[in-house]
């Protein structure tokens, strides 16, 4: 079974998403951790973020690996370094929508997350599986919350990783996420017609969870 949540930066989809499949007993695989890998090695490489050919030739080139843990969690490695740190850093945050609108590396990174999706059951998170990457995903959830929850959320979480931030700027930096990311030429951010839609506003972790194993288990 293959279980496809989308939704905006900060509503909460890593979080349930990892829980479900440790629940389900099923592969975890966050998608935008790997944009923000490749988004690591152009910046690494001093490549610009709004030239494409070498952005598209870089995609190409680079090795991304997500492996799942004994606790859930999942370690990212780009060209076998283990970068699960690096890509939560603010700069990669900051240029990760502009490097992921790129058509050539959509191309590249969506044929990976199949690949990967295709190994066994799993549940996948980002902003197109249940769009572009798995259209045919027996179980799609569109995971939502207002943008103030979103913002206190993802300011708490990378307050947790010791990163000095400003909750203002996080704000900054999410509005600037949903406005590419929903207006993206290639796999816009958006709902599937057959996705199940949860505010996680006012719910929390557990509930929204329990509801999607819920849903999860209906007719297998």
């Amino acid at each position: 079974m293959i279980v496809a949540i989308d939704g905006p930066a900060g509503a909460g989809k890593s979080t349930v998403a990892k829980i479900l499949a440790k629940r389900l007993g099923f592969l975890y695989i966050d998608t935008g951790a790997m944009y923000r890998a490749l988004t690591l090695k152009v910046l690494e490489n001093n490549i610009d973020v709004n030239d494409e050919n070498k952005i598209n030739e870089l995609a190409l080139k680079a090795k991304i690996d997500l492996r799942s843990n004994h606790d859930g969690s999942l370690s990212v490695f780009l060209d076998g370094r283990d970068v699960s740190l690096d890509i939560r850093q603010p700069g990669i945050t900051r240029f990760v929508s502009d490097v992921s609108k790129i058509k050539g590396v959509r191309q590249v990174l969506v044929k990976l997350q199949r690949e990967l999706g295709r190994k066994g059951d799993c549940v996948l998170e980002g902003r197109d599986i249940g769009t572009v990457v798995f259209p045919d995903a027996q179980k799609k959830f569109f995971i939502d919350a207002s943008s103030q929850v979103r913002t206190n959320r993802r300011f708490k979480e990378l307050k947790g990783l010791n990163q000095d931030v400003a909750e203002v700027d996080v704000a900054k930096d999410l509005a600037n996420r949903d406005k590419i990311d929903s207006n993206r030429e290639v796999s816009p951010l958006r709902k599937a017609v057959d996705a199940v839609y949860i505010d996680t506003t006012e719910l929390s972790i557990e509930g929204v969870v329990e509801k999607m194993l819920e849903l999860c288990k209906e007719n297998g």
